[in-house]
């Protein structure tokens, strides 16, 4: 029985746009030889089996048999392959048979795209190296979908691992028994503390649940109706310090059921010669967590001995190597240089600071969260103002951009993996909703090529796009109202902000930056080091980056210039489709009579602690 075909090798022309005067090589799932018989070529450096693409649906591998070296380009990293050596090869990734000569790009089928972004299974042929994970972000593992919607998808067990000195968790909802079961690690750790938003009940259940050892915190709520919302982790190894930045309350449904996300990067402790060296990530964080006032702990760091940990020991770390800026809120009437530090003014004020492509002109917005404040038009449009902000590369101002706001429909919770149940989580009011002012901004949740149609967004993410290419995005836990990205006050002189939030920016930077991919888990020696210095470095020049969804396709007009690309796990499609006149924007204080998936109605109660009464 004939073999399909999964794939193919595109004949490229020495400035990498293709070369139609040659035919593609077809690759099937298995083994291909590829060498002079089967590219038809004459040139005699190339054996008859030069070599070996070992090829399935789940990714592809080069494996080199002949004498003389092959060179792989992927993104901006080249790597020169040897007899005998092998390395994976992902989509887009350029073949050099010969260094220099006879140009191949891999492509598998699974990632034809279209046009409008909606590429079918994309995320399958998502894989990061371990080197290049604090470029981008990921997704959580969703339970009940198939293997290849969850590629390169982590739980908490991967990111909570190895041996943990001191461990914060920051969160707003906190199930202790659900987190001590999924996370057994966090049991032997023997500093933790724990930063959250619960109300005195829940605390209660809290102090009973938690290990003796560790401490809890409610940082200071100076503003009514604020909480602290902020989810992130900062886990302190011997070797350094793990900063994890995602969107998921610390119970099992927000692990398990929804579409969330996470970023993560390590960090290696400062050698004495910068010990006074900062940067603006360093600054953003311990800002950031001086505002929680949380009470200081002495831990005990192996050949280190007794530290404080307060805020001002995170300066302790070398952040030079950060690959995203850090955008807060904390709550307060922010006045004077404290104006530009949190909130979208943050945002504001660091997006004045780059420049980006022209194409990006007056190019749209997208908003997508799960809970809606009480809004007006006003506010809307001074929150589009900050993130508008930026010039592009002729120094003009990119110019407003229009938003949309995506946000699941009626139809799309009641089908939900957990039917109504899934709108306890996007809780917000009719009165926020109906207002007439947002018709306009609706589109739909439509995630496809990620597979999480019916995983409801708990993700938050704020973005800039022209077609499949981002000028920048946000992952944060910030949802769309002015206690989480505070409101301009007294003509614009003061900014208020009721609540904690915490996000990553991701930019695209105009020269690669040289990210050595430190772990504090991992003994292996990072690649990354060799990939400047070795035998490909003297032909290796600095690079601009691209920000892409998983439903970008390169092309040989993408770009003027070479540069490095990072695929980004946007779970859902851009451009979103508006609503019809058929689709009705969820709220969770209306009844809902038409049966969902498990047969219930709503309103119904909903269980989200394991111990809940």
């Amino acid at each position: 029985m004939a073999k399909s075909q999964i794939g193919c090798l595109v004949p490229l022309k020495s400035t990498l746009d293709v070369d139609t005067s040659l035919p593609k090589l077809p690759l099937t799932e298995g083994a291909n030889s590829v060498g002079r018989e089967t590219l038809s070529v004459t040139d005699k450096r190339i054996s008859r089996n030069h070599l070996t693409l070992s090829v399935s649906r789940d990714g592809a591998s080069a494996n080199l048999s002949g004498t003389n070296p092959v060179v792989v380009k992927s993104g901006g990293r080249r790597e020169k392959l040897s007899r005998g050596q092998s390395v994976l090869i992902k989509n887009g990734d350029v073949i050099e048979l010969i260094p220099g000569h006879h140009f191949y790009k891999y492509l598998p089928i699974e990632l034809r795209s279209c046009e409008n972004g909606n590429s079918e299974e994309a995320i399958r042929d998502f894989r990061v190296h371990e080197d290049k994970l604090p470029l981008t972000f990921r997704l959580l593992r969703v339970k009940g979908l198939p293997p290849w919607a969850n590629t390169s998808s982590v739980s908490i067990g991967d990111v909570i691992q190895g041996d943990i000195q001191v461990a914060i968790l920051s969160n707003y909802m906190v199930d202790m028994d659900w987190l001590l079961s999924a996370c057994p690690t966090l049991s032997k750790v023997p500093n933790v503390l724990v930063i959250h938003g619960e109300g005195e009940g829940t605390v209660e259940q809290m102090k009973r649940s938690k290990p003796a050892n560790w401490i809890l915190h409610k940082p200071p709520l100076p503003i009514s109706y604020g909480t602290h919302h902020s989810k992130a982790m900062l886990l302190v190894y011997p070797k350094g310090v793990r900063i994890i930045v995602h969107t998921a309350n610390l119970i099992y449904v927000d692990w398990n059921n929804k579409t969330q996300g996470l970023w993560m990067q390590d960090f290696p402790w400062k050698d004495e010669k910068i010990a006074n060296r900062g940067c603006g990530f360093e600054s953003d964080l311990v800002d950031y967590l001086s505002a929680l006032k949380w009470p200081e702990l002495t831990a005990n760091i192996p050949s280190l001995g007794n530290l404080k940990i307060n805020p001002w020991f995170f300066k302790k770390f070398d952040y030079s190597d950060a690959q995203v800026r850090l955008i807060g809120s904390v709550p307060g009437y922010h006045t004077g240089a404290n104006l530009k530090k949190w909130g979208h003014m943050k945002l504001r004020t660091v997006l004045q600071e780059c420049t980006f492509d022209k194409e990006f002109k007056s190019s749209p917005l997208v908003y997508q969260f799960s809970s809606l404040g009480s809004l007006d038009e006003k506010w809307m449009t001074e929150l589009a103002t900050s993130m508008s902000s930026g010039v592009s590369e002729d120094k003009k101002p990119l110019g407003l951009g229009v938003p949309q706001i995506i946000w699941p429909t009626v139809e799309d919770v009641r089908c939900s993996l957990e039917g109504y149940a899934a709108g306890n989580a996007v809780p917000s009011p009719l009165k926020n909703v109906e207002k007439e002012f947002l018709k306009k901004y609706w589109a739909r949740w439509k995630a496809t090529h990620t597979g999480r149609c019916r995983a409801m967004p708990h993700i938050k993410t704020f973005a800039r796009y022209s077609g499949q290419k981002l000028a920048w995005f946000l992952l944060t836990s910030s949802n769309l109202s002015k206690a989480a990205w505070g409101a301009l006050q007294k003509n614009n002189s003061q900014l208020m902000i009721r609540s904690y939030e915490l996000g990553v920016l991701f930019l695209p930077s105009q020269a690669t930056r040289h990210h050595h991919g430190f772990s504090c888990t991992s003994h292996k020696v990072s690649s990354e080091d060799n990939n400047h210095l070795g035998s490909s470095s003297s032909s290796y020049s600095p690079t601009k980056t691209e920000l892409v969804t998983l439903a970008w396709q390169e092309t040989s007009n993408s770009t003027s210039s070479p540069s490095e690309v990072i695929q980004l796990p946007v779970p859902y499609e851009l451009p979103p489709r508006p609503y019809s006149k058929e689709d009705v924007p969820w709220s969770w204080d209306r009844k809902y009579s038409k049966k969902d998936v498990y047969g219930q109605v709503w309103p119904r109660s909903v269980q989200l602690y394991a111990s809940q009464d």
